[in-house]
């Protein structure tokens, strides 16, 4: 056991040296391969980050959530539909929710106004991005513009906790009369009704009465939701994905030639190595070492660079089309959060294929007549 592994130490030594006196054509390689590795995990990364802040805005998020139709748009829901649905076995609770959407029209960015039952009359507690970008804190006041076209000043209370920056970045907590006040949404009304179950297996039959009791509604689970954040990603993700595969593809035909074309220089040193006792397996075992150096190396470096840029640098490349929202939501800061399954597949697609595919040409140099190769 250990006689195996000095041998392999002085291998590691040799390819490290090997690929040290070749470190021009290394170096571009190296080059190349980092870059193809930033840009796929990049976009791995940012799909991951944004999924995990996905989850987090809907763990605690009510099972079913109850819109009103009306010609395929959303409408005011009437608080009497909250007691129909509660009448439901089965159904929990039943809560009326005001909420919408408020352009901010100096900053150019949509924000989320949601109402609390922990907001006192003219106060909000705003989220950290809009906090930033209107450089307002808790004590100084915000102004909002009202439907009818008047200000409202409102004073910041306190800033949303960063637990979750998608849930929270855009988000403005306030009271139900400001919001009203804001909003113009009459009494007796709500945006939409948010209904917990007891028994989540029972979601499918608990939709389908709601939808029966009154057809005018639109029931949507919490699995919904989460499915159609998923399917979003992946799609937005899979397009960046689909337009890298040709940098890859050229990488993958940049690495084969680079492996099978060894250099008359790099022939003559297996010959000469063979020469002088070298065994067949030696030299296949060192090609794998450096092939494995050269991978490892890119790799790390792929990693750490794409790590920067998505999680230092707000995905500052592929913002734009990751993010597609990005012009009307103030900046947030991802929270890190990579997955070891994308960090595994990453390894396998770029890492696995060079390193075994440098073993093919070493192995056919190491077979031929050391002789004949040194001529």
């Amino acid at each position: 056991m250990r006689t195996t592994i000095e041998r392999h130490r002085y291998l590691i030594d040799f390819a490290l040296s090997s690929l040290f006196r070749h470190r021009g054509k290394n170096f571009a390689l190296v080059l190349v391969y980092t870059l193809v590795i930033f840009l796929l995990g990049s976009v791995l990364f940012f799909s991951q980050a944004i999924k995990h802040e996905a989850a987090l805005l809907l763990k605690d998020s009510p099972e079913i959530i109850v819109q009103r139709m009306q010609m395929g748009r959303n409408e005011q829901v009437p608080l009497e539909y909250a007691d129909k649905i509660a009448a439901i076995r089965g159904v929990i609770s039943v809560e009326p929710r005001l909420w919408g959407y408020y352009f901010d029209d100096e900053l150019k960015a949509t924000y989320t106004l949601l109402v609390s039952d922990d907001a006192q009359p003219g106060s909000v507690t705003i989220g950290s991005a809009i906090a930033r970008l209107k450089s307002a804190y808790p004590g100084d006041t915000v102004t909002l513009r009202r439907h009818d076209g008047e200000l409202e000043g409102l004073q910041v209370k306190a800033l949303v906790s960063d637990e979750s920056q998608l849930l929270s970045a855009d988000l403005v907590l306030l009271a139900a009369a400001d919001y009203r006040n804001l909003s113009g949404i009459r009494e007796g009304y709500a945006t939409d009704l948010a209904v917990r179950v007891r028994n989540p297996k029972e979601l499918a039959v608990i939709t389908t009465k709601i939808r029966a009791a009154l057809p005018d509604t639109r029931p949507i689970t919490r699995f919904e939701i989460l499915r159609t954040y998923d399917a979003l990603f992946d799609w937005r993700s899979g397009i960046v994905l689909l337009v890298l595969v040709s940098s890859m593809l050229a990488f993958i035909i940049f690495a084969w030639d680079k492996a099978s074309g060894l250099s008359a220089e790099e022939r003559k040193e297996i010959g000469i190595l063979r020469s002088v006792g070298w065994e067949t397996s030696d030299i296949i075992v060192l090609k794998f070492w450096e092939g494995s150096a050269v991978s490892l190396l890119s790799f790390l470096s792929g990693c750490l660079l794409a790590y920067g840029h998505i999680f230092l640098q707000d995905a500052s490349i592929l913002r734009a089309v990751l993010k597609g929202w990005s012009t009307v939501y103030p900046d947030f800061h991802l929270v890190p959060h990579i997955n070891f399954n994308q960090l595994t597949i990453l390894f396998c697609l770029t890492v696995l294929p060079y390193t075994f595919v440098t073993i093919i040409p070493a192995w056919r140099a190491a077979t031929v007549d050391p002789d004949a190769v040194m001529r």
